[in-house]
């Protein structure tokens, strides 16, 4: 198999064009390929509005011919020999399994791992607070109409996990040395998702095709003998001589294990607390918070590409990263091209929000959250839990901002008031007097505005105009506008006043980790820590690829039962 690097061809294209591409860099004609793979597609905009495809390409010729023609383009860089990256699940081990493994959590690492125990034959039990997927797309949809929330089921409990409510994103900053990206995006298309995934830069799913692939996992998971059960909350981890065997459930029900899986995501603070009173090692860890912020997409659009409205391209996103004048760092987070805000609250009392598009990405709007680095040192870390104890009050106040509706505000009046303040007069230095009030205007007197004083959020869930100053912390305040002002040079129009910010984005990330050993257990032998809210992960591909990890843990420790299984869940002798 021969790989072909940087073709390039304008949107649009067919794919008879590719195959001619391809054909004129090997100096042969179409005809005598004999297959065409595409491995990436990336875009390439640096000359607006002229944008192109960028594409990887493996490619089979007919006849026993590569050898020579990889010979004949050896002075070409972006030709070469196809490598070979392939996942392997690890053959069982020799310990007895004597009760099936117990999974918390069906997010994406839970489901993962679940899916690849049951496919080897172990018969996973998976045990999940929330609803299955329909039902609780269901409950979520009527707590954003009438504000009703469900405390174990809604955006971030569930089928499918927080995820499910999101865009969707499958990139990850995760190197696949091991094959598990590649593997973690394979299964999602066995499951009903669209072949571009396997190839595009920066995939997504959106919540609508979501939701169906995960429905199909658990449906293969019941297949191949394993469990799931829902709306089973596990209130008691059992321990005993330093070894895990089992958990307790809300109902009262004990179920036996040697091997738990802690899948359980970084809003399940009850559990957190659980585990803190169980003696489980934990510490707390930095993360991010922040404020949601509205555009029009055609604005990001216009940045991106040259064009508003562009024909065969996607909506634009964007990544943005500054460091401010007291050293933190401020970034993009969980960019939802054409997609909305959403109430993402889990808490009675308190509200934080995320971002959420359809696979469509047709919205007007494109949001992302900008937020700023908090470390344990920020918000007074006196235990493993602290950084919860921090969420929870930013939340809180974002509550009470709004009478529990999502608050939102203007960012010219949110600049104003923070440029108003002592505070904000103890930070000025030179080309930051833009966040003062008179800068601000100076500023606007100098440009048109870009987004219209009537630009409307786009919010699942109620929401009101409050004033969102008094959420966050003076020192996340100051790097969160010191941020949006470099992003406003970066991106025309990402500063001005009628941009749309609202809050609290506070779950970027666990504020907790549980330490893992090389065998990824934790000090209590047989639990095994996993995804993002155990602090190894940090989006759906990532905790997909933790899950598949963990698995392959447990199957090189256990051999696969070649006996009956009692209801019980333990293997007969």
């Amino acid at each position: 198999m021969i790989q072909i690097r940087q073709l390039k061809l304008p949107p649009g294209h067919s794919g008879r064009e590719l195959a001619q591409k391809a054909a004129g860099v090997l100096h042969i004609r179409p005809e005598e390929i004999a297959s065409l793979r595409v491995v990436r597609q990336s875009i390439d905009a640096r000359k607006k509005p002229e944008i192109r495809l960028i594409y990887t390409v493996e490619v089979q010729v007919k006849g026993k011919r590569e050898e020579k023609l990889l010979a004949a383009c050896r002075r070409n860089p972006d030709v070469g020999a196809a490598p070979e990256v392939r996942y392997h699940f690890p053959e069982p081990g020799e310990e007895r399994l004597n009760r099936r493994p117990l999974i918390i959590g069906t997010g994406p690492a839970g489901l993962f791992c679940g899916y690849m125990l049951a496919k080897a034959g172990y018969r996973p039990l998976l045990l999940e607070r929330g609803e299955d997927v329909e039902s609780r797309t269901s409950r979520v949809e009527d707590f954003w109409r009438r504000g009703s929330l469900s405390a174990d089921s809604n955006v971030q409990f569930g089928e499918g996990g927080a995820g499910t409510f999101s865009d969707g994103k499958l990139n990850t900053l995760v190197k696949d040395r091991d094959g598990r990206n590649g593997e973690v995006l394979r299964i999602f298309v066995e499951n009903g998702a669209p072949e571009q995934i396997l190839y595009e830069s920066r995939p997504h799913l959106g919540t609508d095709v979501l939701s169906r692939v995960v429905k199909r996992m658990r449906e293969q998971i019941l297949s191949w003998g394993g469990e799931v059960r829902f709306c089973t909350r596990v209130t008691e981890l059992v321990t005993e001589n330093g070894r895990v065997r089992g958990v307790v459930c809300e109902n009262g029900e004990r179920l036996e294990s040697d091997s738990v899986v802690l899948a359980i995501g970084h809003s399940a603070r009850d559990t957190f607390e659980m585990l803190q009173e169980k003696g489980i090692p934990m510490e707390a860890k930095a993360f991010a918070v922040g404020l949601r912020v509205e555009h029009p997409q055609e604005l990001i659009n216009l940045s991106q590409y040259g064009q508003k409205n562009p024909e065969h391209l996607p909506p634009a996103s964007y990544k943005l990263t500054a460091k401010t004048s007291e050293g933190r760092g401020v970034y993009s987070f969980c960019m939802c091209p054409g997609g909305y805000v959403v109430n993402a609250s889990s808490e009675p009392g308190r509200l934080a929000v995320n971002g959420m598009s359809y696979s469509g990405r047709s919205g007007k709007n494109a949001n992302s959250a900008v937020v700023v680095s908090v470390t344990p040192e920020d918000y007074g870390a006196k235990g493993p839990l602290s950084g919860i104890h921090f969420q929870r009050a930013l939340e809180q106040r974002a509550f009470r901002a709004a009478d529990g509706a999502v608050p939102v505000q203007r960012y010219g009046d949110y600049a104003r008031q923070e440029g108003a303040s002592d505070e904000k007069k103890e930070t000025e230095h030179a080309g930051r007097n833009a966040l003062t009030k008179q800068g601000t205007d100076a500023a606007s007197a100098n440009r048109q505005a870009l987004v219209p004083p009537d630009f409307a959020p786009a919010i699942k869930g109620e929401w009101k105009e409050a004033d969102l100053r008094p959420i966050l912390p003076p020192a996340v305040r100051r790097a969160f506008l010191e941020g949006m002002e470099a992003f406003g040079r970066i991106i025309p129009g990402f500063s001005d006043d009628a941009v749309c910010l609202s809050g609290v984005e506070s779950r970027t990330s666990s504020p907790v980790r549980i330490p893992r050993d090389e065998t990824l257990q934790s000090a209590v032998r047989g639990l095994y820590p996993c995804g993002e809210g155990a602090g190894y992960a940090g989006g759906i591909t990532s905790a997909a690829m933790d899950g598949l990890r963990v698995a392959e843990a447990i199957a090189a420790r256990y051999q696969i039962p070649e006996k009956e299984w009692r209801n019980d869940g333990t293997v007969s002798e």
